[in-house]
């Protein structure tokens, strides 16, 4: 009985290890006496216990694989780059197995070959068009890896520059510079609107003193019309005949003191005028010889008056 349940056991086990299950997007390397015998890929598989082993596990997934490098670009700035490649390898019996034997380890020598790829690539840059033409950078290293990979088993999806870092000094002189031309800009624009308003004040202070200008010319005409047919209404006024002259110093006096009466009505208790012996005579001479201009035109129309009454 116990020798019954001994067969039956080893029998199971042997049952057991004959049955490989693999996951999905997995492949298992199986090697019969320490060479390759077959792949064995995902769901059920069944091999010969001891004398089939398991080699490896490759994984079928697609791969990210980051790679820090530090370059120096054509004007002679190192940066550090990081780049990131995904990749797969092939499913096919004959891609894994190449895959699984070719490379010892598959993401150091990748990161070999990217280094390697971007080492001639970025020296031929000035270091603006580093971060210019990065895509054109990582398509160039996709292609380079794509061709060199595929003998290996290996497919390049796509690779990425994700960073690009210069030296901090270089970083904050790109920067001064950037600001510099920002100022430069800025300068140029507030010129600009100060030109603009410059000239809208001078065009508008042009136009303004245009229009005093002709406010001015058609006040005169006015005072002139005014003081015209004032002349002829006293002139008509007045029995005996009198000069232009005279009648003018009569408005004049008039206007005078009809200032004086406003001034005195607004309050206003002081008047300066020039003061100088020559400014006192003239304007002495001319209130008389206004006064006595009306005075004697008065007199005349009295006199006149007085005899036609006799």
């Amino acid at each position: 009985m116990t020798f019954q349940l001994i067969i039956v056991v080893l029998f199971v086990a042997i049952l057991v290890s004959s049955v490989v299950i693999v996951k999905q997007r997995t492949a298992i390397v199986i090697e019969r006496f320490g060479k390759f015998h077959r792949i064995y890929k995902a769901g059920l598989n069944l091999r010969i216990p001891i004398i089939d082993v398991k080699a490896g596990v490759v994984n079928l997934k697609v791969r990210e694989l980051p790679v820090d490098i530090e370059t120096k670009t054509y004007d002679d700035v190192f940066v550090r780059m990081t780049v990131s490649v995904q990749y797969y390898v092939v499913e096919s019996s004959e891609g894994i197995k190449t895959a699984f034997y070719k490379f010892d380890d598959p993401e150091r020598q990748i990161q070999s070959f990217v280094f390697d790829s971007i080492r001639s690539e970025v020296p031929k840059l000035p270091l603006d068009e580093v971060f210019s033409e990065k895509d054109k950078i990582a398509t160039a290293v996709q292609l380079e890896l794509s061709e060199t990979m595929t003998e290996y088993g290996f497919t390049i999806v796509k690779t990425l520059v994700t960073d690009i870092d210069p030296d901090s000094k270089v970083k904050h002189s790109m920067n001064e510079i950037n600001a510099a031309k920002r100022m430069k800009e800025a300068a140029k624009e507030y010129a600009a609107a100060e030109k603009i308003k410059v000239i809208a004040a001078a065009e508008a202070e042009a136009q303004s003193k245009k229009l005093q200008g002709v406010g001015i010319a058609d006040q005169r005409i006015a005072i002139a019309n005014g003081l015209k047919q004032s002349v002829a209404e006293v002139k008509g006024a007045m029995e005996k005949e009198v000069t232009g002259q005279q009648v003018m110093n009569m408005l004049f006096m008039t206007q005078h003191y009809d200032t004086i009466s406003r001034l005195a009505d607004q309050g206003v208790n002081t008047i300066f005028v020039p003061y100088s012996p020559g400014t006192v005579g003239d304007l002495q001479t001319q209130i008389q010889s206004g006064l006595l201009g009306v005075d004697g035109i008065l007199k005349a129309s009295t006199k006149e008056d007085f005899v036609k009454e006799e």
